[in-house]
């Protein structure tokens, strides 16, 4: 029977009860108790989900209260040292004024520096270290979960950032270089995975996705040394996943590591199977990205299949698992909330549960189930509806773009002459920086707000409060 993992799952909830657990908790409605136990009963709730729609080997440690790699560097310990006091004394009080800030009660705390995760709409916090930085096993997170879902009955795949993506995603606030930390890094790292193989782990997925952007010398031999390292240690079998793009010049790097697996993402990149293919030792188990983790559109299943079968044609079912391209935490949790929508419209869409039932079809087809066909012909009918659909083409604009010509292309003046006219009127330095205004809230906004909702602070006044503030 082929095989389908899961990379990750969106953990707000299906009807946004993180988020309200997380709110009620910081407006001091709830204490840290409450939180954790509706953390839980997510967590629960969503291997459920997933092993009902399909999936043989959910994820675990996908869950966050705030943020994935914010988790990674308190798990290793690397908490910069203005919050260490705060994080001893409230573990979660320290954790989130890591996450978002903290001031009150004498304290000012300003929140870790924020960044997109690679090219998705996604940020996570900058973990900041430093040459000297020292790293231990300072939180169970990972166990405790693995745990939690076998305590269900249910057997999962524990997911960690990789050290080398964890270590190029830091910053180092002095000056020197992540990468450097490497070897103080992975004997916590080979901690953690003897610890899960004790726990019973079969698996453990570790999460590389810089191997698809460009990496120089240094960090290539980073990831040398770590697997090296890490194929020497008691440890579960690994996983090693890529996503959002093509292994590229990497793929040989990534093919040769000396782990147990390795996922490629085939929707943003589906030409890099051939090479894959080609590269990975016939041993090793490949994972084919094959449903979008990133959008909330139903697959061209007929497409993916091409690509499985193509993959099954040369390894054979023991060594091929299908997945996601990436973890579906981009994506809301399940269609069947959304009682609003039309017929129409609800045909095109598929959430995180309708993509792992995809995936299942998917699985499905490709043990030659007959039962594959008819949700084969669903989701041909719905992609064709939606292809002819006027909601999505609009003749008019057809119209329009087939009536350019070259000369709708050409300028009325040439470039140098435009160059010149906005220099002059602009006046800007060689070098121009800009901002995209998201700066952090400082105790006065945040106290402002708070006296406008609660109508002690007039809509004028607050409006030019917050204009002094802009300015």
């Amino acid at each position: 029977m082929t095989i389908v993992t899961n990379l990750g799952f969106p953990r707000i909830g299906a009807r946004r009860e993180l988020k309200h657990a997380l709110e009620s908790y910081w407006r001091g409605e709830t204490d840290a108790a409450q939180l954790q136990a509706t953390a839980a009963e997510l967590r629960a709730r969503h291997w459920r989900l997933q092993r009902d729609a399909g999936v043989d080997v959910p994820p675990s440690n996908d869950f966050s209260l705030y943020d994935q790699v914010l988790d990674t560097a308190v798990l290793f310990d690397a908490i910069p040292q203005r919050y260490r006091a705060l994080a001893q004394r409230a573990p979660l009080d320290g954790y989130f004024a890591m996450a978002r800030g903290l001031q009150r009660d004498g304290v000012d705390l300003h929140a870790l520096e924020m960044t997109k995760w690679f090219d998705t709409n996604y940020h996570y916090l900058v973990p900041e270290l430093t040459q000297d930085q020292a790293f231990t096993l300072h939180a169970d997170k990972p166990l405790s979960e693995y745990r939690e879902a076998r305590a269900l009955g249910i057997e999962t795949r524990p997911v960690l950032l990789g050290p080398v993506s964890f270590l190029r995603l830091s910053k180092a606030i002095d000056g020197s270089d992540t990468l450097a930390l490497l070897d103080r890094l992975l004997p916590v790292y080979a901690q953690l995975l003897a610890e899960l193989k004790d726990a019973g782990a079969a698996w453990v997925q570790l999460d590389e996705p810089v191997l698809v952007q460009d990496l120089d010398d240094t960090a290539r031999a980073a990831f040398e040394r770590a697997y090296r390292y890490l194929a020497d240690v008691p440890r579960p079998q690994l996983l090693l996943a890529t996503y959002f793009g093509a292994l590229g010049d990497n793929l040989a790097l990534a093919t040769s590591l000396p782990v147990d697996g390795l996922h490629v993402d085939l929707v943003r990149a589906p030409e890099q199977l051939d090479a894959v293919l080609r590269a990975l030792p016939a041993t090793r188990i490949l994972s084919l990205g094959l449903v979008n983790g990133r959008n909330i559109w139903r697959a061209a299943l007929d497409n993916a299949l091409i690509l499985a079968r193509y993959a099954l044609g040369h390894r054979g079912p023991d060594t091929l698992w299908l997945a996601p391209s990436c973890s579906l935490l981009h994506c809301p949790v399940d269609l069947g909330q959304e009682k609003k929508l039309d017929a129409e419209l609800r045909s095109w869409l598929a959430f995180s549960r309708q993509k792992l039932q995809e995936l299942r079809v998917l699985a499905d087809a490709l043990d030659g189930k007959a039962s594959a066909e008819v949700a084969l012909d669903q989701a041909r009918a719905a992609i064709e509806s939606r292809r002819h659909s006027p909601r999505v083409h609009n003749p008019a604009v057809k119209a329009r773009v087939a009536a350019l010509t070259a000369t709708d292309a050409a300028r009325a003046t040439p470039h140098v002459q435009r160059q010149l006219q906005q220099a002059q009127a602009l006046r800007l330095p060689a070098f121009p920086t800009t901002t995209i205004g998201s700066f952090p809230q400082t105790q006065d906004v945040r106290l402002a707000r708070a006296r406008n909702k609660s109508g002690k602070l007039s809509d004028a006044d607050y409006d030019a409060f917050l204009a002094e503030q802009t300015a």
